[in-house]
């Protein structure tokens, strides 16, 4: 095992408890663009709702060089070495500011739109990379359960798996329910023929006078994947080129909404925050390739009805050690805080900010249980009672949404 230990999804499926559904729903409810257009236009999004995008950061990304104390002693103290100076982050007030690669987020909560949960995290942690992501992804810390807490809300809604959407590598369990799962789309080349065979290819999908119904609907279907391909391939292919996978991905779930996917649902993953060593510079590169992909496609949404309706929320399974490690780096720890994105979203600070000095054996103390936050997005952007999806949890986050 390397220092840095990068998280790898097929392991952390296998360790889960929910391999079995999330394999299967995998092979089984793989979609393509075709036939999501298609949806679009036979079943389009409801004017109006809600729309849920879930981005998970694997590895554990350290909340205190994320939303930083820069002005607590007790931090410098903590991680001399690692430690941004106040002059460093972006100010947020209250002693707390954003991590200097994270400059579009800054420009999100300068507008109202941008909520920092603090302290994030369950009872009686878990340091381990896998039950951990594991307990996330159930919503359920007590005991281990076979269904994601998003699969749990595709059980309790319908048998319809594109209600929502993975665009991740591998169908993340929080998206496996007991009787349904989510569609998969993973980011991909689709390439139609080019040349005079496209351009033929392209003409099939002109209406002709009299054809009857079917003739109709197969022409049409030949239009929408050429629609896709144009709104949907070429942007992930030039996004992964420009800014990584996680940009590509998003430009996926953009288009797809745009066009009236009737998904209520998107999953989407940047990994690598296992910094273990040399963090300071490996974690502000990839906060600043988080930034980077969720900036232009908060901004994209913002234009338009649809797009609107969208909010995003950023998490990871755990934070870090309070005190930097002999390596320049930090060690698994619990609490973080939990970004909440959207023009519906009350912007601000929610939930104390856990104390650097009153620790848990070196941890931070959670404030603020993300099972809370999950009734909150399931309640205002999914629009289900959160009681079907978190049975026997009756904690909300009060106050998330104007």
């Amino acid at each position: 095992m390397t220092i840095v230990q990068q998280v790898n999804r097929r392991r952390f499926l296998t360790a889960t408890g929910v391999t079995a559904a999330a394999a299967l729903a995998a092979g089984a409810t793989q979609v393509d663009w075709d036939r999501l257009m298609s949806a679009a236009q036979e079943n389009p999004l409801d004017p109006g709702a809600g729309v849920l995008v879930v981005v998970t950061l694997y590895g554990g990304n350290d909340g205190l060089n994320t939303v930083v104390p820069a002005s607590d002693p007790a931090y410098r103290n903590a991680r001399p070495e690692l430690a941004y100076r106040p002059e460093e982050v972006l100010d947020l007030g209250e002693g707390l500011g954003l991590n200097p690669g994270l400059k579009g987020f800054k420009s999100f909560w300068d507008a109202g739109e941008l909520a920092v949960l603090r302290g994030v995290g369950y009872p009686k942690p878990d340091h381990s990379h896998f039950r951990s992501m594991a307990i996330w992804q159930t919503a359920s810390p007590e005991t281990s359960v076979p269904t994601g807490w998003l699969g749990r809300w595709l059980d309790a809604t319908g048998d319809d798996p594109l209600r929502a959407v993975s665009v991740d590598p591998v169908l993340p369990p929080l998206l496996a329910g007991e009787r349904t799962a989510a569609a998969s789309l993973p980011v991909g080349g689709l390439k139609l023929p080019g040349g005079a065979l496209g351009k033929a290819f392209g003409d099939l999908g002109a209406a002709q006078p009299g054809e009857g119904f079917w003739q109709a609907r197969a022409a049409r279907s030949v239009t929408d994947l050429h629609r896709a391909v144009e709104t949907l391939g070429k942007p992930a292919k030039d996004g992964q080129k420009a800014k990584g996978e996680l940009a590509a991905q998003l430009d996926v779930v953009a288009g797809l909404i745009e066009a009236g996917v009737p998904a209520r649902a998107y999953s989407v993953s940047l990994g690598g925050f296992d910094t273990h060593a040399d963090e300071r510079g490996t974690q502000q590169r990839l906060l600043t390739e988080l930034d980077g992909a969720l900036t232009p496609f908060a901004q994209r949404l913002a234009k338009t009805d649809r797009g609107k309706q969208a909010t995003v929320l950023v998490y990871s399974e755990f934070g870090r050690r309070v005190t930097a490690n002999a390596s320049q780096g930090t060690d698994h720890g619990t609490a973080g805080p939990v970004f909440v994105l959207g023009s519906r979203v009350k912007g601000g600070f929610h939930g104390a900010e856990p104390s650097l000095t009153d620790l848990d054996d070196g941890d931070l103390k959670l404030t603020t249980d993300f099972r809370d936050v999950y009734a909150s997005l399931v309640e205002n952007v999914l629009g289900t009672d959160a009681g079907k999806v978190l049975p026997g949890h009756r904690g909300r986050l009060d106050g998330l949404f104007a």
